[in-house]
């Protein structure tokens, strides 16, 4: 690799997630990524366009993953707890009675 970039997979579940892998290394047999657990791997910069085209492939996403993840993971759950509660519904309607 001449310059490792890092990035994250996320798909609609780990099934997805998985494809990924299965079609990058079909795809791709010569060009090996650097697991780094189960979302994370280190990839060549130059490989980036088209890890993110077999990921759409598989109903995923490649990203440029940050380097303090655990921001990323807060503002996921952050967000997540938002869209539920305290949100007003676009289907609700309102009288102005």
């Amino acid at each position: 690799m001449q310059k490792p970039i890092r990035v994250e997979i996320t798909g609609r579940n780990s099934f997805w997630e998985n494809a990924v892998k299965v079609e990058w290394e079909h795809q791709f047999p010569a060009r090996q990524w650097i697991a780094q657990g189960n979302k994370y791997f280190l990839i060549d910069e130059h490989w980036l366009e088209d890890l993110q085209r077999v990921a759409h492939q598989c109903f995923a996403q490649a990203v440029i993953a940050p380097e303090d993840v655990g921001k990323r993971q807060l503002f996921r759950k952050l967000f997540r707890n938002a869209e539920g509660s305290g949100s007003i519904s676009a289907n609700r309607r309102f009288s102005l009675g």
